[in-house]
């Protein structure tokens, strides 16, 4: 399963990819805000896409809904320190499938790229 990793800070990127690559599955790619994430992901087309929210230029739930646009059966897990009910319902709405609370926990990571996995038969 490939994976393309969206968050403005590097820091959150590298833990991200850490425990993904951890898990067995391919980073193919890496994205800075939303607009590179829209860009990347007409031109690496991953299996799944785990997305911050709060980004400069395009907003994480921008960027979903002009991925999904392109897109509509695009695996995407969103990825943000805001858990409050209205982002995940936004994220949701906008065509993501999951939706992570930052700091985020390996197990819980493991949990949403198994679903993905089982959906996308990969």
């Amino acid at each position: 399963m490939t994976i393309l990793v969206v968050d403005d800070a590097g820091f959150a990127r590298n833990v991200l990819v850490s425990m993904i690559v951890e898990m067995g599955y391919q980073v193919i790619g890496e994205a800075l805000n939303g607009e590179d994430a829209v860009k990347k992901a007409k031109e690496l087309k991953p299996d799944v896409i785990a997305m911050d929210i709060i980004m400069p230029k395009m907003n994480g739930i921008e960027a979903v809904k002009e991925i999904v646009k392109d897109n509509p059966e695009a695996y995407i897990i969103m990825c943000s320190a805001m858990g409050q009910r209205n982002m995940v319902i936004q994220s949701i709405v906008a065509g993501a499938k999951d939706f992570i609370v930052k700091p985020i926990n390996k197990e819980r990571l493991a949990d949403s790229l198994d679903k993905c996995k089982k959906q996308l038969n990969c």
